[in-house]
């Protein structure tokens, strides 16, 4: 992407710009029923990824579900989902019929599976679907084979790619978890085990008290911080990923403005996510895309990841 030109290739898939939205942090069919088609028109994402679904239906944690922070938001969702096969029934056309209005606007399915084999149905099923152009692997929670979490852990990261890699020639992105000690190891992982692009940092692990009974707030008793408070955090994590891999680096975390998105960018990511400034704003993509695209994107001021931490 050149200064005034916000395009690019991602993947090999041409893009009008460079943000996505986080999955789970922007419903584009409640959106539409709440805002009407005016936000539709002039939707505020250059590729759309999905909730995360998962192969069965899931609820999801028993409220209370979100505490807001001082810089920040603690969520405690668990991943409420319809399950693979409503949502290739229902919401994927209603999504599909949505983002081509907009402008055929990409689609991310973003998927979760709790064993390799449940990540392979996933990504075959979805990665079949002509409507989606690229598939997300969700590998934050614990295999249940092994009780470790596959994106904590290179292994596990490189055997959960390596099964679903041949499921689906469509480009496969692989979020990383911020809570391990090596993130861009996990990354390097996920690149030699086929992954054509990865994303991070997802949120970090935190929780919440009642103010006046002391007890945990939250139903699912802890939670993932996201917002203004883990920006810093995630900037570093995606300096040193984009130093250790050669695939496409997707950079969120706190994102609110277009400097925000510049300095991902400048530290190396090739497109950036906004997640919690939508809740506050739903229009915030747009509007963080436009200042993006005022802004000078120069190297000279990037640091080696190496000098930052």
């Amino acid at each position: 992407m050149s200064d005034g030109d916000r395009s690019i290739r991602f993947c090999g898939i041409p893009l009008r710009g460079p943000v996505f939205n986080g999955s789970g942090t922007f419903d584009a069919i409640v959106a539409r029923r709440a805002f009407g088609d005016a936000l539709i028109e002039r939707f505020p994402f250059d590729a759309f990824v999905s909730k995360t679904i998962t192969l069965a239906p899931r609820q999801g944690n028993p409220p209370p579900r979100l505490w807001e922070t001082p810089a920040g938001l603690i969520n405690s969702i668990g991943l409420p989902n319809k399950g693979l096969d409503r949502f290739l029934e229902s919401d994927l056309p209603e999504i599909a019929a949505i983002l081509k209005g907009a402008g055929n606007i990409p689609l991310v399915v973003s998927v979760m599976g709790f064993s390799r084999d449940e990540l392979a149905v996933l990504v075959a099923a979805a990665g079949r679907r002509d409507e989606v152009a690229m598939l997300e692997l969700n590998v934050s929670c614990p295999n249940v084979e092994t009780g470790l979490v596959m994106g904590a852990d290179p292994s596990e990261t490189a055997l959960a790619v390596e099964r679903v890699r041949s499921e689906s020639a469509k480009p496969i992105i692989v979020k990383l978890s911020p809570n391990t000690p090596d993130p861009a190891g996990v990354a390097v992982a996920a690149q030699d085990a086929g992954a054509d692009a990865v994303s991070l940092i997802n949120t970090l692990k935190g929780m919440a008290l009642h103010p006046e009974t002391g007890e945990l707030w939250l139903g699912g008793k802890t939670g993932g911080v996201s917002g203004p408070a883990i920006r810093a955090i995630a900037l570093q994590q995606v300096a040193a990923v984009a130093e250790r891999v050669s695939i496409p680096v997707i950079g969120m975390g706190g994102i609110a403005s277009g400097r925000h998105a510049r300095d991902f960018l400048l530290a190396g990511a090739s497109a950036v996510a906004v997640g919690t400034e939508s809740f506050r704003d739903p229009a915030a993509g747009r509007r963080i895309a436009a200042e993006l695209a005022g802004l000078s994107l120069t190297s000279e001021s990037r640091a080696p990841a190496s000098t930052i931490g």
